[in-house]
């Protein structure tokens, strides 16, 4: 039986950019339980914008003109929201940004590093922090978060994205990958030459995956206790799993999840309803089913 492998897969390149940042306190507060700031910069197509987080939620747009945009709030119950900081990290394959999180004794220094590597343990901070990107054409997004949902709206360039509770909404006329683990993932790819596997996959949710009718890929779509519906032919080798061959095969798409409904449509990545309203629109029907 193959074994489905859901990972983030992260690209790699270079930047030019100058950067203008700044985090100021709402209506000059010291006290103030909300804090915002804002990142501006210009990054070359090709490369990437990176967010990472832990607790918040990030949105991403596609920009109006050359100029990558990430804008913060933060926001905290009980904590104090200064002491979470945002770092910008400039290195050859982009721009990272990552909300950092006090240390915690006895445990590793907290850092922002590239391809999600630095380290991050919170102990007891219930600060937010909400991400509002604008992402250019041709500028790859990466966007990770822990507790919290990503939402990439009509992006013109490739995608890679998870969380661990939350839910996942994707369209772009690129590439996706697309993972959580509580939640469900919708994704809307308009690219149908792909350099690289596709993977999306959750353990608790449904997963709804939009593809260009005139795809080329190896189909895999798994579910345990759920159902699947497909716009393609696929053929069911065992409980739980299908497989299918699209046009004349090619890159691998992959399509998994433990308990929750899959489905696999025809389209693109331009939608009549927006992404999000997509995503909790999920079918619970079976494979055949209009």
């Amino acid at each position: 039986m193959r074994k489905t492998l859901c990972a983030i897969g992260l690209l790699i390149g270079s930047v030019a950019c100058s950067d203008c940042l700044t985090d100021v306190q709402v209506d000059d507060c010291v006290d103030c339980a909300v804090q915002e700031g804002e990142w501006r910069g210009e990054i070359e197509p090709g490369k990437r914008i990176e967010v990472n987080g832990i607790t918040g939620d990030i949105q991403a747009s596609r920009a109006t003109g050359d100029e990558v945009v990430v804008s913060w709030v933060k926001q905290g119950k009980h904590s104090d929201p200064s002491g979470v900081t945002i770092q910008v990290v400039t290195h050859e394959d982009g721009v990272t940004i990552c909300a950092v999180y006090p240390d915690v004794p006895g445990k590793p220094h907290n850092e922002c590093l590239p391809d999600g590597m630095g380290n991050s343990s919170v102990h007891d901070n219930d600060v937010e922090v909400t991400f509002s990107v604008s992402v250019p054409a041709g500028v790859d997004f990466h966007g990770k978060m822990v507790t919290g949902d990503i939402v990439a709206d009509s992006l013109e360039s490739d995608a890679f994205v998870s969380t661990v509770t939350g839910d996942i909404s994707v369209s772009t006329s690129g590439l996706a990958i697309a993972a959580t683990v509580t939640g469900s993932v919708f994704a809307s790819i308009g690219q149908t030459n792909w350099d690289r596997d596709l993977a999306f996959c959750t353990v608790t949710g449904s997963v709804t995956v939009e593809i260009p009718p005139d795809t080329n890929a190896d189909v895999y779509v798994s579910t345990v206790t759920g159902s699947v519906h497909s716009d393609f032919p696929l053929s069911q080798n065992w409980a739980g799993v299908w497989r299918g061959t699209l046009g004349s095969g090619g890159r691998n798409l992959t399509a998994a999840t433990v308990t929750g409904s899959v489905r696999l449509r025809r389209g693109g990545w331009v939608q009549e309803i927006s992404p999000y309203e997509a995503l909790h629109e999920l079918p619970n029907q079976r494979r055949g089913e209009p």
